[in-house]
């Protein structure tokens, strides 16, 4: 029987369902809606009626915060209903499937989920036919029946075979064309007539499943098609381009390269030529291609220990502009699978993305495309959704707007890791060696996605698209990171590789030259599956690892006990054939050295276009030409997007996104200390991008070598040495097609990066190039983005904000050839002369000018502690909104002398000769432009809440002391703080424990529930650290927790640890969410919590919040807060979506009165406030965390466990509340 239930937010907690209204009337037009309902749909089935009933109020539902309904009576409303497309993944079904069955502990149920929509208000057809069509995206949803179902279970054709085309050998050119176009091949007319030849001399027709496969193979995607064409000859219109084309020639003969000109030759070749000058000394090179990687020394402990640094950009430009949150979501985490594949973790990550304005009405958007505003709030949704879940700190977010974007959205994820070297195996794959699959399961959802990336966009994308975009499930890839993170699993694998676009054909057709592969072991997301799917389906979520027979039996069990699925699917074989077997068949049977071949080789010649002038326009008034900067789109604030992106996970964060005391001033550097896991380093990566849109679209050339120039700068502006700076780039072109001058522009901004590179001495090692950024007649802007990567001690990095009023500000510039780029003698002089001012501690902050001049460097450092500026009457109006690539702003004592002077540091305004401009102002026009895109000033309560001050006089204390005590930590799927957590724990002098939960079968939910019991017999506290349990889901927090806690055995366990043994407990984030929801805060114990109960809701902004807040001591009655006084402030990194706590009035006063609210939000004057600058969820009396009535139970938003030496230096403020000391202090006595 299918039970159903119908679940929506109560009456002032609808913000979805009102932000929903606010949107169809403002951005739509339709002012006659008057209402809307959104109501979350639950079917259920393989379920006990009891069951299904108990899960309605603790699984799907909360009763504080929903009504639930067993129908719904329409009272006139305009009803309709979506639900995912058969085979996408539906996060919010899987996890309420999963909560129920830690709840029952047998097998896990069915269950389906819909979102059912009510529209109020006088609507016409063509109304109601443009809101569904915003909020149904063909490519991921359809609408839903309204009616019961009777099942669940789909019905699935088995098939059993795979068509082989016959004829194939036979075709005519006009034949293959057909086929071409019958089977939506990426291949051309040369390529496939060079399978026929191959298949011929086979003598036999292909399967469809090799052609398919094939066709992945060889994309563009993934073997760089394009930019492997071989380059016959070169026309030039430029000088400039020309002489460096020459330069590439003699660097060709220099290195003896005798392999053809091509584009990858071109982007590749001077760190070919900087290795053999004896430069990269750092590189490590290796036949395993992950991620690029440099050898670099971490001190651990105070220890030199050889390590590995491995960073990677990605791009999912195509997916991200059909479906944008699983587009850009599956950006993150494929960006992530390329360094975790060689056996790292992935501790950081920066997002880049390139958009058409998406302030424009939606009157503009192009036929045939979803509007930018939808695209680029929903890839924002979707990469921080992914990124947040996975436990991934996002250092730097920036969009760059340009009108050629909307051709085809950029989405760009850059991520940076580390590795023990001694934890990385890298051997030849020898025959007799096994294939293990590990991770998600296979699916059609990702049949596609490498030969959808290879092609351009155009007017029927969103309707044909849909199987190429998955969506992602992070909590199966924070596995993949914690087993990857195990030494002893690591130093069993030899070769690995990652499931990208291409499926199992590309993953394991990778590994070695022979293989052979048993599409019957790939597990399955459901039946139907012919051979060919399984073959080329991509999977966010899987790897594939090569190890001896003989660790089989030891893996195998480590990935269990990390709650994976691992499967044997392949061996290794001398003869270099790659076959694949399906139901006893063999359907791919093909020579690896016809795989390797990359298709018919292909030819071009080639047009470089004439360099135009890019010169900025200069304004004749400087406070109007200041206003119109601050709002420039490339420019202006974009905080209301990078608040969405947790930047502080993994405790290592050493410069936060914005800096000051107001946080408004945006680094040009992300800076995180390496992640060493169980100890302690003062080495951090420093990473940093480069590019303009502008300057680009007028010259390649330029704007590629200035995008070094810049990406470089960043890294000495914020502190790090030049000398060991890496490379990574990320181009992305038109679709060149056959046309020479298209292909010219991709050729002069490899050329003009080439020539970067050889004259600063700094090499790109990797890359990623994307050359279908075409639409009908439309082009993106030519793209080529320098990443710079290099390490350096956290104590040197330098933020961007002005400290200081009657400081000085100066600037040191290189000097400029007759072509406008930076003499590089000057130039690299400069890098130099900055960092030794650096290390003299004559720099207090530094800012390097990019986009928009001296001027937008001057706006965002006065911002951020809120200081003025007063530009010295020398300067020239033209040198403070020009470009002034490879330039240096700096922050020095009045009486230091170096560099040419820009003006003094004031307490307010900003001012140069007789006009005057107030950083109110400016700040409005710098924060409003994209406020009604990404908001983060919305209104706030004006009520004061009362500042709580409650003083214990008494402590609570335990019956038995222990010296160290043991604190266990559970690990759900979607938990992400575990690593930071027993850090702070250990730092605190007791002994961590972390406990993995195993749902993969009942048999497995059992045996967690009985382990884990046992373990908090054996522990004095248990901590419930956060994330993203269950991805938060079904609609609402720490559900997958509390679902597992209520489970006899361990409420039972839990009660004597509290209630026998004065035990402590304590959860963070989704930790306090759950402990709030079990009601061990503030109850003391577990309960079934009804509407009076309190409860932790969606913040009011309706979106994720990741900054600094402060928060004042309102209690030290609990023992975890022993070490504290009433009345301190504690600066504390936020991040979360589900923070704000409810209660009501009597609860509220029971609270004060027993000295249960521990810590509140406050503001800059140490005031409990409901503004949402400093209260980021709007916390009733601004609550932060609270306790049980005696104490020993503590909850609190705040992640209180992300602290150490050397973290957020652009943030000042003692973040240390001593919690973990105080902790076993208590139990020391």
């Amino acid at each position: 029987m299918v039970y159903r239930i119908y679940v929506e937010k109560k009456a002032g907690l609808d913000n979805e369902a009102r932000a929903l209204l606010s949107e169809i009337k403002t951005f739509l037009g339709i002012e006659n809606i008057e209402r809307v309902r959104i109501i979350n749909r639950y079917d259920a089935e393989n379920i006990t009626e009891k069951l299904f009933n108990y899960a309605v109020g603790t699984v799907f539902s909360e009763p504080q915060l929903d009504d639930v309904y067993k129908s719904i009576e329409n009272d006139g409303a305009t009803v309709f209903a979506t639900e995912y497309l058969p085979g996408q993944f539906d996060q919010r079904a899987d996890s309420a499937a999963q909560c129920i069955q830690l709840i029952s502990q047998g097998d896990k149920p069915t269950v389906a989920s819909a979102r059912v929509y009510m529209l109020y208000g006088r609507l016409s057809p063509e109304d109601i036919a443009k809101i569904k069509k915003h909020v149904i995206n063909p490519v991921e949803a359809r609408e839903a029946s309204l009616s019961q179902k009777e099942t669940l279970a789909t019905e699935y054709d088995i098939p059993t075979s795979v068509k082989t085309l016959d004829g194939f050998t036979e075709l005519d050119g006009e034949g293959l064309s057909a086929l071409i176009s019958e089977l939506g091949l990426a291949m051309d007319k040369d390529d496939i007539k060079f399978c026929q030849d191959y298949f011929k001399s086979e003598g036999r027709c292909p399967t469809i499943t090799e052609i398919k496969m094939i066709d992945t193979y060889w994309s563009d995607h993934c073997r760089h098609t394009t930019f492997l064409t071989t380059v016959d000859s070169v026309k030039f219109e430029d000088e400039v381009i020309e002489r460096a084309y020459n330069d590439y020639l003699s660097s060709r003969r220099f290195i003896d390269r005798k392999k053809p000109v091509n584009l990858m030759d071109i982007g590749t070749i001077a760190a070919k030529c900087l290795r053999k000058c004896g430069r990269l000394d750092g590189l490590d090179e290796s036949e395993e291609i992950n991620a690029c990687t440099v050898k670099i020394t971490v001190d651990v402990d105070g220890n030199p220990e050889p390590w590995l640094l491995l960073f990677k950009n990605e791009t999912h430009n195509h997916p991200t502009e059909i479906e944008p949150f699983g587009g850009a979501a599956t950006c993150i985490g494929g960006a992530i699978r390329d360094p975790l594949s060689g056996r790292s973790y992935v501790y950081g990550a920066m997002r880049l993305t390139g958009a058409a304005d998406p302030t424009r009405p939606i009157e503009q958007t192009l036929v045939g495309k979803l509007p930018q505003r939808k695209i680029v709030t929903t890839a924002a949704a979707g990469y921080s959704s992914y990124g947040n879940q996975i436990g991934l700190a996002t250092g730097i977010v920036d969009e760059i707007y340009h009108d050629g974007y909307a051709a085809k959205h950029m989405e760009v994820g850059a991520v940076i890791a580390a590795a023990p070297a001694c934890n990385v195996r890298r051997e030849v794959p020898a025959p007799g060696d096994i294939v293990i699959l590990l991770g998600g399961r296979t699916g059609r959802d990702g049949c596609g996605g490498a030969t959808g990336s290879s092609k351009s966009h155009n007017v029927n994308s969103l309707e044909s698209c849909g199987a190429e975009v998955q969506k992602g499930n992070a909590p199966e890839e924070r596995k993949l990171q914690r087993l990857f993170r195990n030494p002893v699993a690591s130093a069993m694998i030899k070769r690995c590789n990652d499931f990208g676009a291409g499926g199992v054909s590309v993953a394991i057709g990778e590994l070695a030259d022979g293989l052979d592969i048993n599409l019957d072991a790939v597990p399955k997301k459901y039946d139907g599956l012919d051979g060919t799917e399984l073959a080329i389906s991509e999977s966010q979520e899987r790897m594939a690892v090569v190890i001896e027979p003989k660790d089989k039996k030891k893996f195998l069990a480590l990935a269990e006990s990390e709650n994976l699925e691992a499967t044997v699917v392949a061996k290794v074989k001398a003869e270099p054939r790659l076959t694949m077997k399906w139901n006893g068949k063999t359907i791919v049977d093909i020579s690896r050295e016809f795989l390797n071949s990359n298709g018919a080789e292909k030819h071009i010649t080639i047009e470089t276009p004439k360099i135009q002038s890019f010169e900025k326009p200069i304004p004749q008034s400087f406070a109007e030409g200041m206003k119109a900067i601050a709002s420039d789109l490339n420019v202006c604030s974009k905080r209301g997007l990078s608040e969405r992106f947790d930047s502080t996970i993994g405790a290592g964060t050493v410069l936060m996104p914005f800096g000051g005391k107001h946080q408004r001033t945006p680094i040009q550097a992300m800076v995180q200390k390496i992640s060493v896991e169980k100890a302690h380093t003062d080495l951090a990566s420093f990473m940093s991008w480069g590019y303009n849109p502008d300057i680009s679209s007028a010259s390649p050339y330029h704007g590629a070598y200035l995008a070094v120039v810049e990406s470089a700068a960043k890294l000495v502006a914020t502190g790090a040495r030049y000398e060991d700076v890496y490379l990574t780039f990320q181009e992305y072109f038109e679709k060149p097609g056959r046309d020479p001058k298209r292909w010219g522009k991709p050729m002069a901004a490899l050329l003009g990066a080439y020539k970067a590179q050889m004259e600063l001495g700094i090499a790109a090692i990797g890359g990623k190039d994307s050359m279908s950024g075409s639409f009908e007649k439309l082009d993106v802007p030519p793209t080529l983005i320098s990443f710079a990567v290099t390490t350096d001690k956290a104590a040197h990095a330098i933020s961007p904000e002005f400290k200081k009023a009657g400081n000085k500000l100066v600037i040191l510039s290189p000097k400029y050839d007759k072509d406008g780029l930076p003499k590089t003698d000057s130039l690299l002089s400069l890098f130099e002369r900055v960092n030794s001012l650096m290390r003299e501690g004559k720099v207090y902050s530094a800012y390097t000018p990019t986009y928009g001049g001296v001027s937008e460097a001057v706006i965002k450092m006065c911002l951020g502690n809120r200081l003025g500026f007063a530009f010295d009457e020398s300067v020239k109006i033209k040198d403070i909104f020009a470009y002034s690539y490879g330039s240096f702003l700096l922050e020095v004592a009045p009486e230091e002398r170096v560099g040419e002077l820009l003006g003094f540091i004031t307490e307010e305004d900003i001012s140069y000769k007789n006009e005057k401009i107030s950083l109110i102002e400016i700040e409005a026009a710098y924060e409003n432009k994209l406020e009604g895109v990404y908001s983060c000033n919305i209104a706030s309560s004006t009520e004061k809440p009362e500042t709580i001050s409650y003083n214990a006089r008494k402590w609570a204390a335990p019956s038995v002391k222990c010296a160290k005590p043991r604190v266990l930590i559970p690990v759900f799927p979607g938990t992400n703080c575990e690593y930071d957590s027993a850090k702070a724990v250990r730092d605190g002098g007791a002994e961590p424990e972390i406990f993995v939960i195993n749902n993969l079968t009942a048999d497995g939910v059992k045996r967690s529930a009985e382990t884990f019991a046992k373990k908090i017999a054996d522990s004095q506290a248990i901590f419930i650290p956060g994330g993203f349990s269950g991805g938060d889901e079904p609609d609402g927090s720490g559900k997958f927790i509390t679902a597992f806690f209520r489970g006899a055995e361990v409420k039972a366990a839990v009660s004597d640890l509290l209630d026998n043994r004065d035990g402590l407990m304590c959860g963070i984030c989704n930790g306090f969410q759950a402990l709030v929801k079990l009601g061990l805060v503030p109850f003391g114990k577990i309960i079934d919590t009804d509407e009076t109960c309190p409860t932790l809701t969606f913040n009011n902004i309706a979106r994720h919040q990741s900054k600094i807040v402060r928060t004042r001591i309102a209690s030290n009655k609990s023992p975890w807060l022993a070490e504290c006084k009433v009345g301190e402030i504690y600066n504390v990194p936020i991040s979360h979506g589900e923070g704000k706590f409810l209660a009501d009035e009597a609860t509220i006063a029971r609270l004060i009165k027993n000295g249960q609210i521990a810590t509140q939000y406050v503001d800059l004057d140490g005031k409990a406030t409901y503004d949402i600058q400093y209260n980021p969820n709007g916390s009733t009396l601004a609550i932060e965390g609270i306790t049980s009535p005696d104490g020993r139970v503590f909850g609190k938003m705040g992640h209180s466990e992300r602290i150490g030496k050397d973290l957020y230096r652009n943030v000042i403020g003692e973040y240390d509340i001593k919690m973990f000391a105080s902790m076993t202090k208590y139990f020391k006595g």
